[in-house]
């Protein structure tokens, strides 16, 4: 019965070295995939941030990066919208502050206006 014992125990432990060893695997696996994502990701915004020193004044650039903090997502709509009229060919020279400012105005939804009218 010992020698039966010994082998499930010897048997268990393949076991658990090779569930240990591929687990390993696995995690160097999504590390690795973790880091090409981040990679593709960085190439992606350096790309974008070069359209964007092309197409946008210093200062709107500015403009753009200070707006950043505060709505991103809008931002990040703009780029992209700046980017493709770039592509495109539709933009026929650089965009000012002012021309920023007015694509801002225009992006923002409108604002109601609500009173309160007292009797």
């Amino acid at each position: 019965m010992s020698t039966m014992d010994d082998e499930l125990n010897e048997i268990r432990k393949r076991r658990l070295a090779e569930l240990q060893r591929l687990q390993a695997q696995n995690q160097q696996a999504e590390i690795q995939a973790a880091y090409q994502q981040e990679q593709a990701r960085a190439e992606m915004e350096a790309q974008k941030q070069a359209i964007l020193r092309q197409i946008l004044t210093p200062e709107a650039r500015e403009r753009l990066t200070a707006l950043k903090l505060s709505r991103p997502a809008l931002v990040e709509q703009l780029e992209m919208q700046l980017i493709s009229l770039a592509q495109t060919g539709r933009l026929p020279s650089k965009i000012d502050d002012e021309q920023l400012k007015k694509l801002l105005m225009r992006m923002q939804p409108k604002k109601r206006k609500t009173s309160i009218t007292r009797i």
